[in-house]
């Protein structure tokens, strides 16, 4: 019972730890995107504008497919 706790917790953590370093990695892609194709969103550019949008993208998607990928049923073969 109690290794069953300790898994779930270190899968909790892995989860994450993936959703922050994603969330980092989406930061620095949608700055890139939006200073190097010149986006405006409400008169900001560059950072302003895409390192928001890209930090919530990368951490969704950090969240949702670690967690899908770490807390998925397994069926027995």
């Amino acid at each position: 019972m109690i290794k069953q706790m300790i898994n779930i917790v270190l899968r909790l953590l892995a989860v994450l730890l993936s959703g922050v370093v994603l969330a980092v990695i989406g930061f620095i892609a949608g700055t890139l995107v939006f200073v190097i194709f010149g986006f405006e969103i409400n008169g900001r550019q560059g950072y302003e504008s895409g390192g928001p949008i890209g930090f919530i993208l990368g951490a969704l998607i950090g969240l949702v497919g670690s967690s899908v990928l770490l807390f998925r049923k397994r069926t027995a073969k």
